[in-house]
């Protein structure tokens, strides 16, 4: 199987931005059709009320992120819409006016190209809103709307307001909201590459695919690739698969997906039984239950089979998203649990994927706790974002991190012990989530270098040569990279 993904990927770090709550300039509102209530900033977020963040207030932050070292931006929706979260689609060809309009994305798009950093937009094309000029002819029209055979109209009359009689029509997930296309209908399908590509023309880096696995009618994501990659062959295609991917990463549909498979087991491990089962039985990507060394070894082992190591170098490692209770949350606000789990993700294949806020300590249990507005840096997490920063400028000077090969060297307890090795460069990570001291010793013959000098490049702990055996001490609950 010939499998080709975007080489910019593999050297990417990716931050998620969620637009109504990372950053809020006057611009947008200073203008009388938006002139809107708006929640205080500080607020806690609710499920249907705005904070007021836009394009221009991202814009503004770029020099922060490039800062951080971010090289890739992934948007949650821009395009008009009557919700805050943006999934509700009201035009694919308008940005959002509380955003500030397409003119305020061209302006980051063009800020944020001129710093090296791509841009991903989230495609939503499985469903529309109630207020889809298409879908609202039929509400208006009934079955003589022209857009009749756009959706799936089972029965009249439809009832896209009031629960107490029948929808009438199929919504995703049964959110009248929320109807769903016919993607089997030739003119819906042709709609959603135009828009596809039309974005792709106006210079975006990708499309993030929302609940992808719903779109079933054949041949669709591969012509959808086809046609995505025909304007531009870097462009970058992840899909929304929480679990086993392999259906659509078959090299002819996505090149990657958000891994939740890499999320679940690394806070299992790192947090142990301090998850808060809570935050996550409802999202079903299992950071529980505790894990060792070993059974952590096994799960990644797993996860490193299941796919091509084309896909395996593209795809996006995440502790958190919006669909998920913050990273932070989830392991009790454990700082040590946090930075060790971000310590894999960094030294991991594919490319790291940082939820706005996590990296200054914000926390946030289930929607809508997970979208909390960015806080003032008075609020942040210094030492945790100076971790962030740390071990992003680690992957990006050693390439070995990136595309390097990955391999286990020993699961002793609740120690985990890998290499990633490129070329004349290898380094080895170790990672104790134990209470206890860790002491490791591996042989020259395991380690298959002669080029590691037990040179700690991050972290606590050393590595000392003892003839032809390097011998790695891990304090309780840290972690290490050494060359």
């Amino acid at each position: 199987m010939d499998v080709q993904t975007p080489d910019w990927v593999k050297h990417a770090v990716f931050y998620q931005i969620f637009p109504d709550r990372f950053a809020r300039t006057d611009r947008v509102h200073n203008k009388p059709e938006m002139a809107v209530t708006l929640e205080p900033w500080n607020s806690p977020p609710t499920l249907m009320g705005y904070k007021g963040g836009d394009l221009w207030g991202a814009r503004d932050k770029l020099d922060y992120l490039q800062d951080l070292g971010i090289n890739a931006i992934y948007f949650t929706p821009i395009f008009r819409s009557p919700s805050n979260h943006r999934y509700h689609t009201h035009d694919y060809y308008q940005v959002d006016p509380l955003l500030g309009g397409n003119e305020a994305f061209f302006e980051f798009l063009e800020a944020a190209h001129q710093r090296d950093i791509k841009v991903v937009l989230d495609g939503v094309f499985n469903h529309a809103s109630r207020g889809f000029f298409f879908f609202n002819d039929i509400l208006e029209n009934g079955p003589y709307s022209p857009w009749l055979d756009w959706f799936q109209v089972e029965q009249w009359p439809l009832s896209a307001y009031d629960g107490a009689l029948p929808a009438n029509y199929v919504s995703w997930v049964n959110n009248r909201a929320l109807p769903q296309f016919r993607h089997s209908n030739p003119a819906v399908k042709e709609y959603i590459m135009q828009i596809a590509e039309y974005w792709i023309k106006a210079g975006i880096d990708g499309w993030r695919l929302d609940v992808p696995f719903e779109i079933q009618t054949e041949g669709f994501w591969q012509e959808f690739r086809d046609r995505v990659k025909t304007i531009n062959p870097d462009a970058y295609i992840v899909g929304e698969i929480w679990t086993d991917a392999r259906q659509w990463l078959d090299g002819t549909q996505f090149d990657a997906v958000m891994n939740y498979l890499f999320t679940g087991p690394t806070l299992a491990f790192t947090a142990g039984d301090r998850v808060v089962m809570e935050y996550v039985e409802e999202p079903h990507y299992y950071p529980y239950p505790p894990l060792d060394a070993a059974g952590y070894a096994a799960k990644i082992q797993h996860l490193l089979e299941l796919y091509p190591w084309e896909i395996q170098l593209a795809q996006m490692n995440l502790l958190s998203s919006h669909d998920i209770a913050r990273a932070l949350s989830v392991v009790a606000e454990d700082l040590a649990s946090f930075e060790l789990a971000l310590l894999l993700q960094m030294t991991f294949p594919g490319a790291p994927s940082i939820y706005y806020g996590d990296e200054v300590g914000l926390a946030g249990g289930t929607d809508p706790d997970n979208r909390r507005s960015f806080p003032a840096e008075a609020d942040w997490n210094q030492e945790l974002l100076q971790t962030h920063k740390a071990l992003i400028a680690l992957r990006h000077a050693h390439p070995a991190l990136r595309t390097g090969t990955y391999e286990p060297l020993a699961t002793p307890g609740k120690c985990y012990v890998f290499k990633r090795s490129l070329a004349d460069e290898t380094l080895i990570v170790a990672v104790n989530v134990g209470e206890a001291d860790a002491i490791v010793q591996i042989s020259k013959a395991e380690l298959k270098a002669e080029a590691v000098q037990a040179k700690v490049l991050y972290g606590s702990g050393q590595g000392e040569w003892q003839d032809k055996t390097l011998e790695i001490t891990v304090p309780a609950r840290s972690g290490l990279v050494m060359a």
